[in-house]
């Protein structure tokens, strides 16, 4: 499995391959930075990301995108860039149709140092020890986006598995679902019996049999 993992940022947007599977030993690939100015016109910006990022698509042919899901900050500009780079991101995977994962950084955290409130030196050296390197990768954005791509390698088996649990779970009680919507529509959909047609010369249901005798003149 190979995963580019994207942590994503308008001034700094993180980028980093990494190729295995969950059990065995990963090997980086690639890992880098795509860089815009911060005194740009903002459209400007995210068109570099997203040059930046097919330039990455091609020249790796990642299997996966793994991206950090935005979550809400105290500044309110920071979180709006790291969206508007998300969406980019997200855009560029859709267009060649690889499938996309977003993992928050608290998940990120947890998978690859085990605490979920790990600092960017812990996740910068755990990363290093993990994938084998000489030194951890710097900025600190891109070492945040190899361990996305680990994130993701090692939690992708579960969520398959959970994915297909649920899959023939709803397999199997969509026909039970289908039958008993069938049963309650003709059950619904039954008519009352219709009432007897009086003979010819019969008297009336609703006649009396002992109607009241009339006054004789």
């Amino acid at each position: 499995m190979r995963v580019l993992g994207v942590d994503p940022g308008l001034t700094r947007c993180g980028v980093g391959v990494v190729e295995g599977v969950a059990g065995r030993p990963l090997t980086m690939v690639g890992v880098g930075v795509v860089r815009t100015p911060a005194d740009a016109d903002l459209g400007h910006r995210l068109v570099a990301v997203e040059q930046g990022l097919e330039q990455w698509l091609d020249e790796y042919r990642p299997e996966f995108v793994a991206v950090e899901r935005v979550f809400s900050q105290h500044n309110v500009r920071t979180v709006m860039g790291t969206a508007q780079a998300s969406a980019v991101a997200l855009l560029c995977a859709s267009r060649r149709g690889i499938p996309v994962a977003l993992h928050t950084p608290s998940e990120v955290k947890a998978a690859v140092t085990g605490s979920g409130r790990a600092d960017k030196a812990q996740v910068g050296a755990m990363v290093t020890r993990l994938l084998r390197l000489d030194a951890p990768p710097k900025p600190a954005d891109a070492a945040d986006a190899l361990a996305l791509a680990i994130c993701h390698i090692w939690r992708a088996p579960a969520q398959n598995r959970l994915q297909q649990a649920a899959a023939l779970h709803a397999s199997r009680t969509a026909p039970r679902a289908a039958t008993a919507r069938a049963a309650a529509s003709r059950a619904t959909g039954r008519r009352a019996p219709a009432a007897p047609v009086p003979s010819p010369g019969s008297p009336s249901p609703d006649a009396s049999p002992n109607p009241p005798k009339g006054r004789t003149a």
